[in-house]
């Protein structure tokens, strides 16, 4: 029997659940005056002047607890920043997930190690302790965990093994703004904690990025990395360490500013919605978001993220289809990575680029068995800006996938 015309999907020509949209980012004229006296003012570059970008790093410092933050051009730099800083040597490796975007990895290739690709667990999409024990080597470096989606990975086990093993640590906070791990700021628990702020994020500039850490040496490393290997205090033209201009503007600082004012109150709706989301959805079969309770204490939800089992919908519904049909319902939603990183082809062709991975690694060998089902067949997200809704938005979110699975069980 075919659902009745009320119950039809959009996707089939009905009604869409949600008709509200969700606009990202939020600002208004505080932003719009912020950025217009930097204009008047006719300082915009960082050189001219250094009080509105300083102003903004000391803030973020303050915000998430640690000692300094150095701002930069974008995020996949200042991980290319904290793993040069952290003294890594070509050939070293570098232990990341395999669920997550290009960068954490890419940035591994740019500083001539190795990325050694360690599988998630199954409830948070988060790089695996125990697999990151079982990939260590007398090579290893470093390990960069990525907070994905904004919820905290299991900092005090990566911590202690990082500890036993004497390898640094680089938080990967691109989606973690505001999120917490037993009371302190992602970002400020590692070596070095990294930061983006492109236009998606929930800090936002449009493009930057940013890196915090509480070590004198690594802070004064990265600053002069930042600029063109200048140092504090030095000449202009004195150059001491190999860096680049990788500054960020007058424009953004003050940008950054104003948004920062709001991200705790945002961090706290997201929050609030992912929870409540969470039990709508519990008792949706085929539908399992992702767990809560391994020592966060707020999830900034930059995406929320649940598994989406396809026997539960009939059975011949693909996750992508779902996904299509989700998004013709009204919800902002996307199928995810279409495979893990280690497939991406920069590491399946190793071009003449990867010159520092050995003839030994070879990915076409590597399978990360929870990697591979998130990315093909459970993975659905949730973008961060409809997590900034009200309950009645995340009871239609819940209704549309309801709606769908209705459908095609009657189908």
């Amino acid at each position: 029997m075919n659902p009745s015309i009320t119950e039809r999907l959009a996707f089939d020509g009905g009604q869409p659940t949600v008709t509200k949209t969700f606009p990202w980012p939020v600002f208004d004229e505080r932003e719009v005056q912020a950025v217009a006296g930097v204009v008047r003012s006719g300082k915009w570059g960082n050189p001219d002047c250094l009080d509105e970008v300083e102003a903004f790093e000391n803030a973020f410092a303050r915000y998430c607890g640690s000692k300094y933050a150095i701002t930069c051009v974008n995020g996949s730099v200042s991980l290319r920043l904290a793993l040069i800083a952290c003294g890594v040597r070509p050939g070293d490796e570098v232990i990341v997930p395999p669920y997550t975007f290009i960068a954490t990895a890419s940035t591994v290739v740019e500083a001539n190690c190795v990325p050694v690709f360690a599988d998630i667990d199954p409830d948070t999409y988060n790089i695996d302790p125990k697999a990151i024990e079982a990939a260590i080597t007398d090579r290893t470096k470093a390990i960069i965990p990525v907070h994905f989606a904004g919820q905290a990975c299991d900092m005090d086990a990566i911590m202690d093994i990082a500890r036993r093993h004497n390898l640094r640590v680089i938080e990967d906070a691109a989606h973690a703004h505001g999120a917490a791990y037993k009371g302190r700021k992602l970002g400020s628990i590692g070596d070095v904690g990294s930061f983006s702020f492109q236009s998606s994020k929930n800090l936002t500039s449009g493009e930057g990025g940013i890196v915090v850490t509480d070590d004198d040496e690594l802070y004064h490393l990265m600053h002069s990395l930042r600029n063109v290997g200048r140092i504090e205090g030095g000449q202009w033209y004195d150059h001491y360490n190999p860096g680049c201009n990788y500054r960020i503007t007058q424009m953004q600082a003050v940008l950054l500013t104003e948004q920062l004012k709001r991200l705790e109150e945002q961090t706290q709706t997201r929050n609030e919605n992912g929870l409540y989301l969470n039990e709508l959805l519990a008792d949706v079969d085929g539908i399992t978001p992702l767990t809560r309770g391994h020592g966060e204490t707020l999830h900034c939800y930059h995406l929320y993220i649940f598994r989406y089992d396809a026997a539960a919908f009939g059975g011949n519904l693909s996750k992508a289809g779902f996904v299509e049909r989700l998004a013709a319902e009204g919800v902002p939603c996307f199928r995810g990575y279409p495979h893990p990183l280690y497939r991406q082809p920069l590491f399946q062709n190793k071009t003449f680029m990867c010159y520092a991975l050995p003839d030994t690694v070879d990915y076409s060998q590597v399978y990360c068995e929870v990697a591979e089902r998130a990315c093909k067949e459970e993975g659905v997200w949730i973008l961060q800006h409809a997590m900034l809704g009200t309950k009645a938005d995340m009871d239609l979110f819940a209704e549309a996938i309801r709606k769908i699975q209705r459908a095609v069980r009657a189908a």
